[in-house]
């Protein structure tokens, strides 16, 4: 996540610089531009504009609307042009990504949306943000921003985790103000009698949908 529309401006324009194929995206709440690395992991460029519009659930489905109360499907196209005009004209697209860039948020695919919500939310304590069975999809969170995580079943109901040696994700990181915060988790965790293995990392856990958690403190 870019601090800024100026930031994301300057990595919007060097992609188009190198020619590297992105799509940028106006989720009105945020504005993004989607690419894949090189080993196909799908990345989002993105920076927040609730001024704009924010999303809420209704009736279980995500919606979208922009600040005059408007409805958007929330995909629309980028307005780049727009983007473009908080670049300055002695703007440098070799710098390097400002220090305050973070990642904002990590997509998980899981094959079951429910599953993944009883185990990130009923287990490890995350907040719900939005739940649609139509758009197969949940966002969850911690201290009540939109999404730390996506959790979706775009891939397929059911859809089998990668093979054991794909190129991808091997494991995020949660990190835990203070041990008792971890402790409590847990606790959760073998109450539940869900597996977990010390590493050097931290706790490590192993998702419905295998995918890697490793629960730390910061």
């Amino acid at each position: 996540m870019f601090p800024n529309r100026r930031e994301l401006a300057r990595a919007v324009a060097r992609l188009s610089v190198l020619k590297y194929r992105n799509h940028p995206t106006d989720h009105i709440m945020t504005k993004t531009t989607y690419l894949d690395d090189t080993e196909g992991n799908g990345i989002e460029l993105y920076c927040e504009s609730p001024e704009d519009g924010l999303f809420t659930v209704e009736n279980g489905d995500f919606v979208t609307r922009r600040a005059e109360g408007t409805l958007s499907d929330g995909r629309e196209p980028l307005d780049v042009e727009a983007l473009f005009s908080h670049l300055k004209a002695d703007d440098k697209l070799d710098e390097p990504i400002p220090s305050e860039t973070r990642v904002g948020h990590v997509h998980l695919h899981v094959r079951n949306v429910q599953e993944a919500v009883d185990f990130y939310h009923g287990i490890l304590g995350f907040d719900v943000m939005g739940l649609s069975s139509t758009f197969q999809a949940a966002f969850i969170s911690a201290g009540g921003y939109h999404h730390h995580l996506g959790l979706n079943a775009w891939q397929g109901e059911g859809a089998p985790p990668p093979p054991a040696d794909a190129v991808g994700l091997r494991f995020f990181t949660v990190d835990f103000a203070n041990q008792q915060a971890l402790d409590e988790v847990i606790a959760r965790v073998d109450t539940a009698g869900i597996p977990s293995n010390k590493t050097d990392d931290g706790l490590l856990l192993i998702d419905p949908s295998q995918n890697g958690v490793v629960l730390r403190i910061a």
